[in-house]
């Protein structure tokens, strides 16, 4: 697992969109996984700003959901296709046409959890998959005590989470209790895993990710079993690591030409 270590999230935000416009320049179909919140939005901001200058082409890319709420319409305000729709596709001028989520207003939610794990492998598997870290250690909506080798699923949020997303609407009573999550086995999958954190309220699941064992009760920490894992994290999120001034050395002499 690589570790950088930036000033703050518009850095931040701004090695991660390089990563990505570097992928799609080398592979113009790349089939990008995005996640939602908050954290990711400086990392959208500025690959779109690479599209708007003509430094990055993004007509043949592909979007990947990580999540979906169950029981939220694709049109409602909040439900995470319209959101990345809003954050994503249409600053990024890719079309609904090479978006690709989960189902959350199936009759049969299984079925639908299972037929997207399957559409993920036929599309040839996520390249670059962006993710976030809730305050507990989750990724997507893997709650702790997750299966380390699950699949896409159905899941309850925690109260912690629920609390965590009313803040994206009017009162916590409208926030789903289920979702539906890539799993961490289907996470792990991807070829280059991206995991953004910044604030000093993610410094403590940074470094269970980082740092302490992989276990379920911190699902982040699988991404240490990742061949090709980057973790990128502000001064204030980094503030728990005892290993914060070799990852910094290790990053300064990096060559220039292996990116992240």
């Amino acid at each position: 697992m690589e570790v950088v270590i930036v000033p703050d999230a518009k850095a931040g935000g701004a090695l991660i969109a390089g990563a990505m416009a570097d992928l799609l320049r080398r592979t113009p179909d790349a089939l990008l996984g995005v996640a939602t919140g908050s954290t990711p939005l400086p990392v959208y901001e500025a690959l779109a700003a690479q599209v708007r200058s003509g430094s990055v082409n993004t007509s043949r890319a592909r979007i990947a959901q990580l999540d979906e709420y169950v029981g939220l319409t694709a049109d409602h305000p909040e439900s995470y296709r319209s959101v990345l729709r809003r954050e994503v596709l249409e600053p990024l001028g890719i079309g609904m046409d090479a978006f690709m989520g989960p189902d959350g207003t199936a009759e049969d939610v299984q079925a639908a959890c299972e037929a997207y794990d399957r559409a993920l492998t036929e599309a040839g598997g996520v390249d670059l998959q962006l993710l976030g870290i809730g305050t507990d250690g989750h990724i997507g909506f893997n709650e702790p005590c997750s299966s380390l080798v699950s699949r896409t699923r159905i899941k309850t949020l925690t109260e912690q989470t629920r609390v965590d997303n009313a803040r994206f609407f009017d009162d916590i009573d409208q926030v789903p209790h289920h979702v539906i999550t890539q799993g961490i086995g289907t996470i792990l999958e991807a070829r280059h895993l991206v995991l953004l954190a910044t604030g000093e309220g993610k410094a403590d699941a940074v470094a269970a990710t980082v740092e302490g064992p992989v276990a379920a009760v911190c699902p982040a920490s699988a991404l240490q079993l990742h061949p090709h894992a980057t973790v990128v994290v502000d001064e204030a999120a980094a503030s728990k690591l005892k290993f914060a001034d070799y990852f910094r050395r290790t990053y300064v002499n990096k060559p220039d030409w292996q990116g992240i």
